[in-house]
């Protein structure tokens, strides 16, 4: 049981000491550079997504005439 407790100590300890928290514009920052790449990575999954059911749909028209 000393252990949990030691563990808990030691880590609100590194939380409130030991860790930089970035401010508020920093945060921001990081979130609009995340939207913009999930953005990003989004729309290249839906043109991959697009021209591959593009080719398929065209290779079981020319199999399944």
């Amino acid at each position: 049981m000393n252990k949990i407790s030691t563990y808990f100590k030691e880590s609100y300890k590194e939380l409130t000491e030991k860790v930089t928290w970035p401010n508020w514009a920093q945060l921001q920052q990081s979130t609009m550079i995340v939207l913009a790449a999930t953005l990003v990575i989004t729309a290249l999954v839906s043109l991959m997504d697009l021209g591959a059911g593009g080719v398929l749909k065209l290779v079981y028209n020319e199999l399944f005439k």
